[in-house]
């Protein structure tokens, strides 16, 4: 059978730097294949090279047997190749009509756009999708998974022969992304293939055939997903043997002797304008507290009230004894409370600006002298961070929308050690990011934790909170409905808690052991506090 896609030796260079060192990629028709490895493999390099973002320094690259080379990504599409990026390149304030035929709008014959048919349109190819919405409503009144579903209509509705989705699962919760599966195995059924980007292993046995591993630029191996055991794959991708990494476990975090007698966060009652209700918590020197809960349970809702972005309706906060109410970001920097956002794209990271000056970016009044930004002192800042947290960049001037993911993110957690935080607030810090980097991201939070640091971490994956935290407040509907303590808690025990809150209102019952709680009423916040 002749390939779908077949990409031979292929090599990307920008300037001095090898992107791509002779990379592969072959794609059979009607398939679904990962293309997987850690952050700065160069998978997403590979995809641009593809879709013609980039135009490919040497290499091959044929569809249906015949070579091609697209001058951009709308050349693609119109050659039946469509990508669905992480961050939805969508418009919100217009309808889903517009969004899904933007650029292909059916036409009178005189000329104007046809809109009812368009609309027509775009309702029979959402409906081949299990989706049902009003179609003229802008796209801005739908949740994150129907924009989703949308941005893959919009593909599907040229008839495309390959549909490639970044990441496409990393703002949907678990119900969402078995929907996601469904329309994926639909297009598999209808011979369309699929190229599928994630860092979840268990996405890909749940929908891939096969996968493709890059390291270093690199295609590695390809392998049939059903035939290779998942250490197998982790460990080709990241280079190392099966065992090392099965005696290393399954995260960074390594058991720490804590002396945390000193409370240094207390948040009592707390309720905003943004939909949290009631949560108490506590968090001490030197321990790792974690939020869990489903998405919308209130955990991120925590984060922006203790960093001064939602003003707070009631309740109580005291950090370090006094009591603490900021109106605004640079009200939490100055007290010491740094927030790591949920979304490096929207509210992390400035793409065009250099490393230097994303990471020094809340330093610059510290650095500054008479108005003029001292910039040996900033360099050498940003030297350090480099070195310390173990960066992948060119140089400190390359623009960090050049980074991969997980160097992205270590840019963020540097730009908040470096104002000493005494209060490091972590919302999914190691989403989106592969398995190599989300170790080292681990690790730097601990190493920060051993120096007296306090953590509190929102994180959907449990293993990471078993491991990491000291001990995990369960959200639900904008509610702390208890608290799970280790040593003991397991992923079991986290599961069974955020499943059974809804019985659950008020702070903490506390469980010691990491037990699966029982639902029952809740004592006093003044009973469970440590």
């Amino acid at each position: 059978m002749t390939a779908l896609i077949d990409m031979r030796d292929i090599h990307k260079r920008f300037g001095g730097t090898v992107a791509l060192d002779g990379a592969s990629l072959t794609i059979a028709p009607g398939e679904v294949h990962a293309l997987i490895g850690q952050n700065g493999a160069g998978k997403s390099t590979l995809i641009k090279v593809l879709t013609g973002v980039y135009a490919l320094t040497s290499g091959e690259i044929l569809l249906d047997g015949q070579p091609i080379t697209f001058s951009g990504p709308r050349r693609a599409q119109q050659a039946g190749v469509a990508t669905i990026y992480q961050e939805l390149n969508l418009v919100p304030l217009r309808s889903v009509t517009e969004n899904m035929m933007m650029g292909f709008e059916p036409l009178h014959w005189w000329g104007g756009i046809d809109w009812p048919r368009a609309h027509r349109r775009a309702r029979s190819v959402l409906g081949e999708l299990g989706v049902d919405i009003d179609v003229r409503r802008p796209l801005s009144e739908y949740s994150t998974a129907i924009q989703q579903l949308v941005a893959i209509g919009r593909a599907v509705s040229q008839r495309v022969k390959l549909v490639i989705m970044d990441e496409p699962t990393s703002s949907l919760d678990e119900r969402e992304v078995a929907r996601l599966f469904e329309v994926i195995r639909l297009l598999k059924s209808q011979g369309t293939s699929v190229l599928f980007v994630s860092h979840f292993l268990e996405e890909l046995y749940a929908v891939c055939d096969c996968a493709t591993i890059m390291r270093n630029g690199a295609t590695v191996e390809q392998r049939t997903l059903s035939e290779t055991p998942r250490l197998e794959l982790v460990a080709s991708m990241l280079g190392r043997a099966a065992a090392d990494i099965q005696a290393s476990g399954t995260t960074s975090f390594r058991d720490l002797s804590i002396d945390a007698d000193e409370t240094l966060l207390e948040v009592e009652d707390l309720a905003t304008t943004k939909g949290l209700r009631q949560a108490s918590l506590e968090v001490r020197q030197g321990e790792m507290v974690g939020l869990g809960g489903l998405l919308g349970a209130g955990r991120s809702e925590v984060a922006r009230a203790l960093f001064g972005l939602d003003r707070a309706t009631q309740g109580e906060m005291r950090l370090a004894g006094r009591a603490y109410a900021p109106r605004h970001t640079r009200d939490a920097i100055a007290a010491g409370v740094a927030l790591l956002s949920e979304d490096r794209k929207v509210e992390g990271i400035i793409p065009g600006m250099s490393v230097r000056e994303n990471m020094t970016l809340p330093l610059l009044g510290s650095l500054s002298r008479r108005g003029v930004i001292q910039r040996r002192r900033e360099r050498e800042l940003a030297e350090h961070f480099i070195e310390a947290l173990q960066i992948k960049t060119a140089s400190m001037e390359q623009p960090i929308g050049q980074l991969s993911g997980g160097n992205q993110q270590k840019v963020l957690l540097a730009r908040w050690l470096a104002t000493h935080p005494r209060l490091l607030i972590l919302d999914e810090p190691t989403r989106g990011v592969d398995i190599g980097a989300k170790r080292e991201i681990q690790r730097i939070v601990q190493d920060y934790q051993a120096r007296g640091g306090a953590v509190l971490m929102i994180s959907s994956e449990f293993e990471e909170l078993a491991e990491g935290a000291q001990r995990v407040v369960i959200m639900h509907e904008g509610h702390a409905t208890r608290v799970l303590d280790n040593p003991g808690l397991t992923e079991d025990a986290l599961v069974t808690a955020i499943a059974t809150a809804q019985h659950d209102r008020g702070d903490g019952d506390r469980h010691d052991d990491g037990a699966p709680p029982q639902a029952a009423p809740l004592p006093d916040h003044q009973e469970t506090a440590p």
